[in-house]
Order: C-alpha cells, then sequence, then structure tokens
C-alpha cells in the first residue's frame, strides 16, 4: 500500500489498514497508553511495513512498543507477527495458549494454507511466516491481566470460531478487540450510522454452542464498543448481539436444510461433499442478502461485499457438519 490508511477511532486507539486485499477488509491496531504501546492484530506479512510506517508517522519509537496481540492464529490476524516483531526488539507477542506454538513454528501454517492457494498465491495474499523465539512469547490464559502504560488489558477465553483465540479487553475505553468473535461489520454496509454485522465460521473450528457462549462472556463485561478486525468499530454491541445470535441459529438450520437435500439425492463421497458445498453457499448467501437488503443496503454493493466471506463461511460450515456427523 503506497499510503498508509490510519485514524484515531478512540481514546488512544488508532485503526490501521491492513492492505489485505482490498482497503476495509482488515484492520489492525496501535493502542497508546501513556506512552507504552500495543499492536492488536498484525495482518500479513505485506501489512508490517504500514504499521512500522504509521509508527514512525506517529513519532513512536520501536522501543516504546511493549506488546503484539493477535487474537488467534488466522493468517489475516497473525501472518506478520514474525515479521514485525523483527523491528520491534523490546516487544513481546501475547498469545493464546493454543496458539503459541504456531507462532515458534509456523511450518504446519504456511504448509496448510500453500496447500489450499497454491504457492504463488499464497505468497501474494500472504507472504512468509517468520517464526518468533518463544523467549519472547507471553501465554495469556483466560483471565489474565497485562499492564501497558499502567492500564489494564484483560484477556477473555473466546471459543468458537477457532479454539485458539482470545478477546482483548481495554480497560480505559471499556471496549473489546473481538477479532473474530463479534462477527464481521463492513463499512460498505452501514446503513444510516447503523452497521450490518454477520458471524464468520471461517474454517476449520466452527462451533455455535462455544460462539454463543463466548459472545455472552463479552456482554457480561458491559462494553461500550468492539473493535472489529472486520471492520472498524462498533458501538452499542448489547444491541447488536442477539443479531449475531439469531444468525448462528440461522447458519444451523441452514445446514440441517442442505444436508437433507443432499441425502435426498443419494450423492456419496466427494460428489457429496461438492453439492453440499454448494447447497450451503446458496442458502447463506440469499439468506444474508435478503438480511442485508432489509437493512436497507444495495443489492449489488451487498452481494459483491459478502461473496468473500460467504464463500469461506460456507466452507467452515460444511467441516462442522461433518465433526457434527462424526459425534452422532
Amino acid at each position: 500500500m503506497d499510503q498508509v490508511i490510519a485514524n484515531e477511532v478512540a481514546q488512544g486507539v488508532y485503526l490501521i489498514d491492513s492492505g489485505m486485499i482490498r482497503i476495509g477488509l482488515a484492520a489492525c491496531y496501535l493502542l497508546e497508553r501513556n506512552g507504552r504501546f500495543a499492536i492488536v492484530e498484525t495482518g500479513t506479512h505485506h501489512s508490517v511495513p504500514s504499521i512500522l510506517t504509521h509508527l514512525k508517522e506517529r513519532g513512536v519509537n520501536f522501543n516504546q512498543v511493549d506488546y503484539v496481540i493477535p487474537t488467534h492464529v488466522h493468517l489475516d490476524h497473525a501472518g506478520g507477527v514474525g515479521l514485525l516483531m523483527q523491528d520491534l526488539p523490546y516487544a513481546r507477542l501475547v498469545i493464546h495458549p493454543k496458539g503459541a506454538r504456531h507462532m515458534v513454528d509456523p511450518t504446519k501454517l504456511q504448509a496448510g494454507a500453500t496447500a489450499v492457494y497454491g504457492e504463488a498465491a499464497f505468497q501474494e495474499m500472504y507472504g512468509d511466516l517468520i517464526p518468533v523465539d518463544d523467549s519472547r512469547i507471553v501465554i495469556a490464559d483466560d483471565g489474565d491481566e497485562l499492564l501497558l502504560g499502567g492500564e489494564t488489558l484483560k484477556f477473555v477465553d473466546t471459543p468458537g470460531h477457532a479454539n485458539h483465540h482470545f478477546c482483548v479487553w481495554d480497560a480505559v475505553t471499556r471496549s473489546f478487540f473481538t477479532g473474530d468473535t463479534f462477527g464481521i461489520a463492513y463499512r460498505e454496509l452501514m446503513v444510516d450510522g447503523q452497521p450490518f454485522i454477520f458471524p464468520t465460521t471461517t474454517p476449520v473450528q466452527f462451533d455455535p454452542d462455544a460462539l454463543k457462549a463466548s459472545i455472552g462472556k463479552l456482554l457480561a463485561m458491559q462494553p461500550k464498543r468492539m473493535y472489529l478486525t472486520h471492520y472498524g468499530v462498533v458501538e452499542n454491541p448489547k444491541a447488536l448481539a442477539p443479531q449475531l445470535l439469531e444468525q448462528i441459529d440461522a447458519y444451523v438450520s441452514l445446514v440441517d436444510q442442505a444436508e437433507a437435500e443432499v441425502k435426498k439425492s443419494g450423492a456419496q463421497g466427494e460428489k457429496r461433499e461438492v453439492m453440499l458445498l454448494d447447497a450451503i453457499l446458496t442458502r447463506l448467501t440469499d439468506y444474508t442478502l435478503k438480511r442485508a437488503v432489509a437493512h436497507g443496503c444495495e443489492t449489488s454493493v451487498a452481494a459483491e461485499t459478502i461473496a468473500f466471506d460467504m464463500g469461506l463461511n460456507a466452507q467452515g460450515l460444511v467441516v462442522w457438519s461433518a465433526r457434527r456427523a462424526a459425534t452422532r
């Protein structure tokens, strides 16, 4: 990105666009408390120059950055961790206990994503993953607290989107950095200042009951707002949460319908998997698009904006469907 897209969104909270795929898809955050700094979410390897440029533009000495904090190790959140920490000599990586090993040795993460996208596409989207020495890692369990410039950051374990996911409570603004737990709300779909929000079920660890419970944990702390990775700040989370919970339940129903349709067809093996993905994707897209239009979004804008996530969500629901079937 030639120009860094960044702005202050709350007291001492600065959104930096990661530049991944398009402007407005994924955010990183710079958090300042009494002259000390943390970076929440790193975007990809390619996002790191924008983060470093923003630090320089704000006059921040790299030695003032105490923490790098990805909410989980999916590559749009943590792909830039290793490269970024090379330039931040005193920063420590704060990570969920189930994600730490992937930061020390990201070989499996890179191999898995490369197998899905191919080497060229992986490099274009994410770039190489660089390991972090385990001596620089701080494990943050549920309820753990750290001080940033004397102010409290609290870590809340929030499985449901991923098993290695936490959200970060900022005591000063009484708000959460939510990663993917509190869904997606792109700016293009905001109508009269009201966000259009929907869940993310990206492969491979979606769990509807766990996700609903995690949303409840966040609300129990009565947050004023949520800092979403996708994308930006949403106010009044108490009013938005029922929309997310309703959609999570609807996703489960859509999978039930798709499974019944495919079962009726008699398809087996790979053909069944393809049919199930198509059936879920069609239902999911139709359902979400209808909600977006009812919210006041233009049909064409909504369809284009949600298409990428509908594909990922459908894939995640197929994985969840198989996992559920194996436990029945």
